[in-house]
C-alpha cells in the first residue's frame, strides 16, 4: 500500500489542464479563466456624481449663498458648458461632473427657487460643501489595461459583473473536462430499474456525477457494466474522456474484473491499494492516453475517494490549485481511539462550540456502505496513520463537505 498523500501525487502528476474556449458572459459563471480578464476601458470614464444634486465650485457653495442655475447634467447626457463662478448645474447620480465643479452639493441640503420670466432658477445653500465631496474621479474603479481577472480563477457573479463592466462580452476558460463514469457489477441496478435477484441500486454513479458538475466538469454516466471483462473493455473505450472513473470492481475478489478488462486493451497500471479508510483499493492508471481512476464500490469509500482524489483531480484539469480539500480545526466531540496503519476519514457532525470552534462529532458507526450516514454527516474528521488515541475536546482537522457540494 502506498500512503494518500502519495496517492494523490501521483494522480495530479498524470493530469494536465484541459484547453481553451471561448464562451458568452452569460455562461462563464463557474468557468476557470484560461486568459487575464483585462479591461477595455476605464470606469468610470469620467468624474461623476456620486450623489443627485447640484455640481457647484466648493468656495461658492457656502451656507446661506445663493447660485444661479445655468443646466443640467443626468446621465447619460453631459452638460456642454463649464461651471462658472456663482453658478451651479443640476446633476445626478452617474452624470459626469462639468468642468469648473469641484464638489457636488447633495439635493438635501439646498432649496431651488424658479427664476421670474427669463430670469435663470436660483439656487439657495442651506449647508455647504467642501472641495471633492460626492465625486468620484476618473478611473476610481479601474482603468484601460488593468488586469482585473487572473487566469486560473474560478468566476462568481461578481467577477461576471466586473467582466461586463470591463467591457467584455465573451471570455477565454478552460474547457469543462468530460468525465465517464462507469459503474460495474451484475447485482446493481439504476434507480427505477427492476432490481436482479440479490441486486442493489447504483448510487455511485449519479453522486460522482453531482460531484463531478459541482466541481466544473461534464459528467457522462455510462451504462451499467455486467461482470464481464469484454463488456467492461467495451464501454471503457467507448468514449475518449479526459478521464474515465469506474466504481467497483477494485479489489482481488473473483468478480473484481477492471484491471483485467482494461488490461486487454493495454491498460498501464501506475499503483493499486491505499493506506486510507474508506476506500483501500483504488487504482490509478492509463488506458492509452485517457487517464483511469477506479474507485471502491462501497458507496461511502466512492465518495469518500471522490473528495479526496477526484476533486483534485478536477480542479487540476481546469488549472485551479490542485491540493487537497480544504481543511477546518474543531474540537473533538468523542473520545477517538489510536490508529492504525490506514488514514482514517470519520463521518462526523459538526455543531458550535461555545467559544465559536465547531465541535466534530463522529457517527456512531462508520460503515463503508451506510449512505444515510454520510448524507447527515457535516465533515470528515482526518485520523493520520498511527495517530494516538485523542480524547474528547481535542483538536482535529476536519474536511467541511457543505463546502464542496458533497
Amino acid at each position: 500500500m502506498i500512503s494518500l498523500e502519495e496517492a494523490r501525487g501521483r494522480i495530479l502528476g498524470g493530469l494536465h489542464p484541459t484547453g481553451p474556449e471561448t464562451v458568452a458572459l452569460a455562461a462563464g459563471w463557474n468557468r476557470v479563466l484560461a486568459r487575464d480578464v483585462v479591461a477595455r476601458l476605464t470606469q468610470p470614464p469620467a468624474d461623476v456624481s456620486a450623489m443627485d444634486g447640484y455640481a457647484v465650485r466648493a468656495a461658492d457653495a457656502v451656507t446661506g449663498a445663493s447660485l444661479r442655475m445655468t443646466g443640467a447634467a443626468p446621465a447619460g447626457r453631459p452638460f456642454a458648458g463649464a461651471v462658472g463662478p456663482g453658478e451651479a448645474v443640476r446633476i445626478f447620480t452617474g452624470g459626469f461632473v462639468p468642468e469648473g465643479a469641484d464638489a457636488i452639493l447633495i439635493q438635501e441640503n439646498a432649496r431651488q427657487q424658479a427664476g421670474a420670466g427669463d430670469a435663470a432658477a436660483v439656487l439657495h445653500v442651506t449647508e455647504g460643501v467642501a472641495a471633492g465631496r460626492w465625486i468620484r474621479r476618473r478611473g476610481l474603479d479601474f482603468a484601460e489595461g488593468n488586469t482585473l481577472l487572473p487566469a486560473g480563477r474560478r468566476l462568481t457573479a461578481r467577477d461576471i459583473g466586473l467582466a461586463a463592466a470591463a467591457n467584455h462580452p465573451w471570455l477565454v476558460v478552460h474547457r469543462r473536462p468530460r468525465i465517464g463514469i462507469l459503474a460495474t457489477g451484475d447485482e446493481i441496478a439504476l434507480p427505477g430499474e427492476p432490481l436482479p435477484a440479490g441486486g442493489i441500486v447504483s448510487s455511485n454513479a449519479h453522486a460522482l456525477a453531482a460531484l463531478v458538475t459541482s466541481a466544473g466538469g461534464e459528467a457522462i454516466i455510462l451504462p451499467i457494466a455486467p461482470d464481464d471483462a469484454q463488456r467492461i473493455a467495451e464501454l471503457a473505450g467507448s468514449g475518449g474522456y479526459d478521464l474515465l472513473v469506474t466504481t467497483g470492481g477494485a479489489s482481488v475478489g473473483e468478480h473484481d474484473l477492471v484491471q483485467k478488462a482494461l488490461g486487454q486493451d493495454g491498460f498501464v497500471l501506475d499503483f493499486w491499494k491505499i493506506a486510507m479508510r474508506p476506500g483501500k483499493p483504488l487504482i490509478w492508471g492509463r488506458l492509452g492516453a485517457m487517464p483511469v481512476l477506479g474507485l471502491p464500490g462501497n458507496p461511502v469509500s466512492a465518495m469518500v475517494c471522490g473528495v479526496v482524489f477526484l476533486l483534485p483531480a478536477l480542479a487540476r484539469m481546469q488549472g485551479l490549485p490542485d491540493g487537497g480539500p480544504r481543511t477546518i480545526h474543531a474540537v473533538s466531540g468523542a473520545d477517538l481511539p489510536e490508529n492504525d496503519i490506514r488514514a482514517d476519514h470519520l463521518r462526523a457532525m459538526l455543531t458550535p462550540g461555545p467559544d465559536g470552534t465547531p465541535i466534530a462529532t463522529p457517527a456512531g458507526r462508520q460503515d463503508s456502505s451506510m449512505l444515510a450516514v454520510l448524507a447527515a454527516a457535516d465533515g470528515l474528521i482526518l485520523r493520520a496513520p498511527f495517530a494516538p488515541a485523542l480524547p474528547k475536546g481535542g483538536v482535529v482537522e476536519v474536511v467541511p463537505l457543505g463546502a464542496l457540494g458533497v
